[in-house]
């Protein structure tokens, strides 16, 4: 690609804006941070509100805006640009660029968007985190509010869950961005880096939280943690760079890091926070042999005497007699098991991979490989894998082919990467509940948006069985009854294997039903859009169709509307509201109830066997199944999920501690990552 094929570099756009990483987990802000939470808490936040003047302009704005002829409109925009070029963001003037954006929206596509979306587009350009209910229209105030800032020449960045939805935004969005006159680029893992290069460099770029992050590594690795594309073309010529070499070849990806918005964003800054995104070289062959040698002994290891399971930690550790056993065993072996240190961990991560980890729960073979299972979404995590002897030793117990060696290149997670945005902002269903959190992380402020219209969704409860058997009966139950009436039916479980048997139980009791999992979700978003029909019955893991609206025909929403079974309580409270959520959208009807057994996951993990065992002793006839009764099963339930939460937030604090560490040692030895 020519430099001429690039999109125009603005004026003061080849600079590489970025947050200075030197405030990065400084002691002073993160009490700063604390004590803006803890008056957060304490006092009403009138910045949560949009100010009643900035109000009045924009609604003055947009009813002469609409009516203007092309000419008209076109001059409206060139004021916009100027007024925030010359006062940024702000008051009356973001009041004015929202206005636009919104006039433009209505004659582009025929969409005038509600004042709840303004309020939260205006949250999203102060650089805070806007909890609007699932069907308030996310999408549309993400997308005025990314037209507002790029007008005001702020390079955003909008972000969604996956390559589908940023395919899909783009391409329905881009006569809107046009109508302002603004650039519109997608980015997704298939993209060349040409394409890429271009996209970047437009006025808004459509882009996973992944893809993104993984082009910003190749930027470092590439230039050296330098991004002035001078400074890099200066390089290049010193290294004797012809003349006629393509100009695009020494510039960074990312011409820097000015504003993201983030849809579902608890889902990428707290739910994958931790998570590391590693870019891979190729690294040193594997010993096979090796590796097998060590899963053979652990297969001759006795539980309790030779090694334990550590629960928080869904580990298996060696005891001292079991270290004693292994290391007897490799006595004289060569190779990855020659230190004894090294086989002790090589038999620690074949126990895990055979006791801890579990086939369409963790992990789904698929192809004759083994692919991750995003614990929160339920879908396949593609390109992602276990570090350490982890992954070798689940695909020795799976029977397949070990994957190719490789090492770290570079490496950040999501918790570190977004703080270096100059401004940060997004929105999401569910945010409340972690806003200290957020505040401590990312430095940004958490906000309700009210309901456009009076929800008229229906509680109807929690009921705790016994067992699994007794939780399944049940819904088959309710199924038939939600279905025979003609109400849709959205069933959330909590893991494939679990979708896998409650379709063999529908099947047998001959009802029509599609499954959608991590096995199945290249048609997720036709899957679940089809789920608010009359009759239909829908079997989902956990989050599935996240970022994709349900819509009802006029037949289930006379009916009632969708009713969701939950079959799980997730790791969060957060988790369970957006599956929640999935019914009664934007004033619609709908319904809700959890239904969940004693060995659940959630409980096991957290209670031991004697507690759930007394549990069940106190059940009561509910029908044909037992249940556990509602004044015992609540404390068990709700205590079992926040000590999970605590848990959750104490691994995400660590990593920060770790990661401030690992960065100054990063900067005394002049690497990057």
């Amino acid at each position: 690609m020519s430099a001429s094929a690039l999109p125009s570099l603005r004026p003061g756009w080849n600079a590489h804006p970025e947050r200075r990483r030197a405030t990065e987990g400084h002691a002073l802000m993160d009490a700063q941070r604390w004590l803006h939470s803890l008056l957060s808490r304490a006092m009403p936040r009138h910045a949560d509100r949009l100010p009643r003047a900035v109000a009045r302009e924009l609604a003055a704005t947009q009813r002469r805006v609409v009516q203007l002829d092309a000419a008209q409109f076109d001059a409206a925009i060139a004021d916009v640009r100027g007024g925030l070029l010359r006062h940024g963001l702000v008051g009356a003037t973001a009041g004015q660029a929202l206005a636009v954006a919104g006039a433009a929206m209505a004659r582009a596509l025929g969409k005038t968007p509600y004042d709840t979306q303004y309020r939260a587009a205006w949250l999203i350009l102060q650089g805070r985190l806007a909890e609007m209910a699932t069907g308030e229209g996310k999408t549309i105030a993400a997308a005025i509010a990314a037209a507002a800032a790029a007008l005001g020449q702020v390079r955003v960045h909008l972000m969604t869950a996956n390559d589908y939805l940023v395919q899909r935004d783009s391409e329905a969005l881009t006569p809107f961005y046009a109508a302002l006159g603004l650039s519109v680029g997608c980015v997704v893992t298939l993209t060349p880096r040409d394409e890429r290069l271009r996209a970047y460099r437009c006025d808004i770029t459509f882009v996973t939280a992944k893809e993104l992050v993984f082009d910003y590594l190749k930027d470092h690795l590439r230039s050296g943690g330098e991004h002035d594309p001078c400074v890099l073309r200066a390089r290049a010529l010193q290294a004797g760079a012809q003349a006629g070499d393509d100009a695009g070849s020494d510039l960074p990806l990312l011409p820097g890091l000015s504003m993201a918005i983030l849809d579902e964003a608890d889902a990428i800054l707290l739910d994958e926070a931790s998570m590391p995104l590693i870019l891979a070289q190729p690294g040193p062959p594997v010993d096979a042999s090796g590796y097998a040698r060590a899963f053979e002994i652990a297969a001759s290891l006795q539980r309790e005497r030779d090694y334990r399971a550590l629960s928080a930690a869904r580990t298996m550790h060696l005891t001292d007699a079991g270290r004693d056993r292994v290391s007897l065993a490799v006595q004289g072996a060569a190779g990855v098991l020659a230190p004894p240190q090294r086989a002790h961990e090589l038999v620690e991560a074949a126990l895990t991979a055979r006791w801890v980890f579990r086939r369409d729960r963790e992990y789904a073979v698929i192809k004759g490989g083994v692919q991750l299972i995003d614990e929160v979404t339920g879908r396949i995590a593609e390109g992602r894998q276990w570090t350490g002897a982890l992954q070798p030793m689940v695909e020795l117990k799976e029977g397949v082919a070990l994957s190719p060696p490789a090492s770290t290149a570079a490496q950040i997670t999501y918790q570190r990467f977004f703080p270096r945005y100059l401004r940060l902002g997004g929105m999401s269903g569910t945010l409340t509940e972690a806003q200290h959190e957020l505040r401590m992380l990312y430095d940004v402020g958490v906000a309700r948006v009210p309901l456009a219209r009076v929800s008229q969704r229906r509680w109807l409860g929690e009921t705790l069985f016994i067992d699994a058997a007794a939780k399944w009966a049940a819904v088959v139950e309710r199924v038939i009854a939600m279905s025979c009436s003609g109400r849709p039916v959205l069933i959330g479980t909590d893991s494939v294997a679990d979708s896998a048997h409650l379709s063999s139980l529908l099947q047998v009791a001959g009802i029509e039903h599609q499954v959608l999992n991590a096995v199945q979700d290249a048609d997720e978003a036709a899957c679940i859009a089809r789920a608010g029909r009359h009759g239909s019955v829908t079997v989902a893991t956990n989050m599935a169709g996240r970022g994709t609206d349900i819509q009802l025909d006029a037949t289930a929403a006379a009916a009632g509307g969708l009713h969701v079974i939950a079959c799980m309580r997730n790791r969060a409270r957060r988790i369970d509201r957006q599956l929640i959520g999935r019914c009664a959208r934007h004033g619609d009807p709908g319904s809700a109830q959890t239904l969940l057994a004693l060995d659940d996951a959630l409980l096991q993990r957290i209670w031991p066997a004697w507690l759930r065992r007394a549990a069940a002793a106190c059940a009561v006839q509910d029908g044909p199944q037992r249940r556990v009764p509602a004044l015992l099963a609540a404390p068990l339930l709700s205590v079992a999920q926040r000590i999970t939460e605590w848990h959750e937030t104490q691994h995400r604090k660590q990593l920060r501690r770790a990661e401030r560490q690992l960065g100054a040692l990063y900067g005394f030895a002049g690497q990057t990552e």
